[in-house]
């Protein structure tokens, strides 16, 4: 058995991403309306100066948000030709070993976002088009992701470990 302590975190950690993850899933509707808007102001001759930025947004937040719950998942892409063929606590050896390798890219590009978002709420950056929308809430949910990916992927490590252990978490 695993100490408490770590089970709470994954609950915990799990039962966070998978909610975000769910919300997540529902932004592709949000993304829909906003195109659909799109096409419509252009049939009429009028259109929409913010749609395709606003769409793009939706898409970086489906897509980031998106991804601890794909993590969680196990549905994220991986190189199945060696791996598939590994005993269960081989597999959590590897899955342990290249969680760090994740952990240390994330790290890395959290530490660029957060110096991005605090340039943006610093300068009230905005984009530079016609519709000029503000940077930061994007990026704010940039960053989001990145500390929700890394907890996710310490939770990953964690049931990892106790799968290599054999050990129920």
């Amino acid at each position: 058995m695993m100490p408490k302590w770590a089970r709470a975190y994954v609950r915990y950690v799990e039962a966070l991403n998978y909610r975000v993850g769910r919300f997540a899933m529902y932004l592709l509707f949000a993304m829909m309306g906003v195109l659909l808007w799109s096409s419509v102001t252009k049939m009429i001759n009028v259109p929409a100066l913010w749609t395709l930025e606003m769409a793009q947004f939706i898409l970086v937040a489906y897509y980031l948000l998106g991804a601890p719950y794909t993590f969680q998942l196990d549905t994220n892409v991986r190189m199945d030709l060696l791996y598939a063929r590994q005993s269960p606590r081989k597999k959590a050896i590897w899955d342990a070993i290249t969680v760090f390798v994740l952990i240390f890219y994330l790290s890395v590009m959290l530490y660029g976002a957060l110096g991005s978002t605090v340039y943006s709420f610093e300068t009230s950056e905005r984009a530079p088009t016609a519709w000029r929308p503000y940077m930061w809430p994007i990026k704010t949910i940039i960053c989001a992701s990145f500390v929700l990916m890394i907890l996710q992927a310490i939770a990953h490590l964690i049931r990892d470990v106790a799968v290599w252990r054999g050990k129920v978490l």
